[in-house]
């Protein structure tokens, strides 16, 4: 039988210390085209962005707004805290599900307990999975957690799977032939699309006529939906949040007098507030010659601001809410958004003087 010697035992050594090299080589590099291949949402379609942006807030914030575009293109968060000193957040996405809502309020209280969560009613009428691209704006930006295999089990589409979510590559893997040189500019950092989960327009389209509503054959909203809008207000008790439930002002998509109905009986029979905000138009001071950007589906920058002035002074005239304009420390952070808020303006009013229009800020009107 060999012997085996001291130099047998640093050679085997040498292979196996090798072989690991390979494989965390092969590791990084597999990490690294995942990073490059996934979508970056920096550029035109920016909503990808949003739900990644709060785990890099740093304010406390009192107030919670969860749905679609309806809040975070409609309320204004600067304003809230310019006007009242509230300190919020919108943790909104397109198309986001009542399901996902819920969820996402579930990520939160991992982070903070927020006093007030305000949370917009049009999801309700959506009762299923929709469509892939805009889970993954909503999901893909959450932190992992079982929250998020939740989140992501509830919102499947019938052809998208759980694994391809946890490795993105695999979903992504044929995007190279649709790389740009954003893809690569951003590969591990991202700027800031929002401010607070605000998005902001200043340009102006006025509201234009919209088709009359089709008929539907049932007005019931679906089942699911009105399921996690009671695990909503469930989750609030249990961390003693007030819950507000209100549908945005804009008149497009379509909210029925049926489901109005329905919500409200709804809040009456749960004992929360709710506020449709449609008939309040001319309360808030909306002029939608001039406070929408794309024909009255969403607020630009003056509508938003005028709707936060208005919700604003509901919320510090019914919740004991902190003037955070009177908190140093808070204070400052907050400057900093104002200045980053201010500095968008500039560069949209800019943008809009030279060429008449949006062209790096994107143009998308996603409808909800």
């Amino acid at each position: 039988m060999k012997k085996i010697t001291n130099n047998d035992n640093l050679i085997k050594l040498y292979y196996i210390g090798f072989a690991l090299l390979g494989v965390a080589a092969a590791a990084v590099g597999i990490w690294y085209l995942q990073k490059l291949l996934v979508p970056k949402y920096q550029r035109g379609v920016v909503e990808g962005s949003m739900i990644a942006e709060y785990y890099q807030s740093e304010e406390p914030h009192e107030v919670l707004f969860l749905g679609d575009c309806e809040v975070y293109e409609n309320i204004s968060t600067v304003a809230l805290y310019r006007d009242y000193g509230i300190s919020s957040y919108i943790r909104g996405s397109a198309q986001q599900l009542t399901w996902q809502s819920y969820y996402l309020l579930e990520d939160t209280l991992r982070y903070e307990t927020p006093d007030v969560v305000v949370f917009n009613v049009l999801a309700l009428k959506y009762g299923e999975p929709q469509s892939e691209s805009y889970n993954r704006m909503t999901l893909d930006g959450m932190a992992w957690s079982l929250t998020k295999w939740n989140a992501i089990e509830a919102s499947m589409t019938e052809d998208e799977h759980v694994i391809d979510y946890v490795f993105p590559i695999l979903r992504y893997h044929s995007r190279w032939s649709e790389l740009t040189a954003t893809d690569r500019e951003y590969v591990f950092d991202r700027d800031r699309v929002t401010v607070n989960g605000y998005y902001m327009r200043t340009d102006v389209m006025p509201e234009a006529g919209f088709p009359d509503p089709t008929p539907l054959t049932d007005y019931t909203l679906p089942e699911t939906s009105m399921e996690y809008l009671s695990r909503i207000v469930e989750l609030c008790r249990e961390n003693n949040i007030e819950l507000v439930l209100i549908k945005a002002p804009t008149l497009y998509p379509h909210w029925y007098e049926q489901w109005d109905e329905q919500v409200r009986a709804f809040a009456d029979r749960n004992n929360v507030p709710y506020i449709n905000y449609i008939y309040l138009r001319d309360d808030i001071g909306l002029d939608m010659s001039t406070d929408t950007y794309d024909a009255g589906l969403h607020l630009n920058l003056s509508g938003a601001e005028k709707f936060a002035d208005y919700i604003g002074d509901y919320l510090v005239s019914h919740y004991n809410l902190t003037d955070f304009r009177s908190v140093p420390e808070v204070a400052s952070m907050w400057e900093n958004d104002i200045v980053f808020y201010d500095q968008l303006r500039d560069a949209q009013n800019a943008e809009l003087a030279e060429y008449g229009q949006l062209q790096s800020w994107g143009a998308n009107a996603i409808e909800n």
